[in-house]
């Protein structure tokens, strides 16, 4: 682990991955998953290159199929770290042989982990290292603690919106995307959270009209979460599971029936040769 920590906040992030799996505060106090194997052991994977789940778990280029797995290969591929001080670090992924038999591109992937004050502000950026444009997307998926310590019971926890948030959601099919059609358990801008939303998989906003949110229970700490720029939103758990997922995505799974190829993938981003994008979360703790 590496670990970086100021006077209110102390994060440990795992190379493998790149992935953030601890989140305390000056009282030690933990913020993130407890990762009990019997739900999920994952923490804060990184989402790269897709979003979600491929009909068939292959996608299609110039004519050929190549498979990969439900949000992709960078989640289990260990980072380099590039740059540490006590409050920050960097992280870096790049392609080699293995991921180009799966993603036949040249890539650079930067995780940025920064901690400010009561903020940890999490940065990734891809940058498309090759001579041809480049298909991609990118997805935060932090589990945090459900309940957040000394926050009441879970049935007291809700997420509170920036803005109401009266859309239907989508359906999830076989791990694909359907039609948003769900309707939604939103009561204006606040979401209480509840094991039986989640019997038919995670919610899914494709454009939810907020990029922030509140999470805490009625008492005890609260965790700002601002994702400027992700127009999708997904939140998850497993029945009876410790954790909650708040999920800001740019891209999603395959929908249902879809058969292009993946420049044409919902979501997919088309990055120029030596072009450059970035990705932005911030988590800031109200004690």
């Amino acid at each position: 682990m590496i670990e970086i920590a100021n006077d209110t906040l102390t994060a440990r992030i795992n190379p493998v991955g790149a992935e953030l799996s601890s989140l305390t505060d000056a009282a030690g106090r933990e913020f993130m998953t407890d990762a009990d194997p019997a739900f999920w052991t994952g923490r804060a994977p990184l989402l790269f290159p897709i979003v979600g789940a491929l009909k068939g778990g292959v996608y299609r280029l110039d004519g050929r199929e190549y498979a990969l797995p439900q949000h992709g290969f960078a989640r289990r591929r260990k980072f380099e770290p590039v740059e540490q001080a006590p409050d920050r670090a960097i992280f870096r992924l790049v392609d080699d042989a293995e991921t180009r038999l799966a993603y036949p591109f040249a890539f650079a992937l930067d995780a940025a982990f920064v901690l400010d004050g009561a903020t940890l502000a999490i940065e990734v950026a891809v940058t498309n290292r090759g001579a041809r444009d480049m298909p991609a997307s990118f997805g935060f998926h932090p589990a945090f603690a459900w309940p957040l310590p000394d926050g009441g019971a879970k049935a007291e926890h809700r997420i509170v919106f920036a803005r109401d948030e009266p859309a239907r959601l989508n359906r999830i099919e076989g791990g694909l995307i359907g039609a948003a059609d769900r309707d939604t358990p939103v009561e204006g801008d606040t979401l209480w959270l509840r094991d039986d939303l989640f019997a038919h998989d995670a919610l899914v906003w494709e454009a939810p009209a907020s990029r922030a949110l509140r999470y805490g229970g009625k008492a005890g700490p609260q965790l700002d979460i601002a994702f400027p720029g992700m127009p999708t939103l997904a939140v998850w758990t497993k029945p009876g599971a410790r954790f909650v997922c708040v999920e800001p995505w740019q891209g999603h799974a395959d929908p249902v029936g879809f058969a292009g190829e993946i420049w044409d993938k919902p979501g997919m981003e088309r990055l120029a040769p030596g072009e450059r994008r970035t990705y932005a979360m911030r988590v800031t703790l109200q004690p």
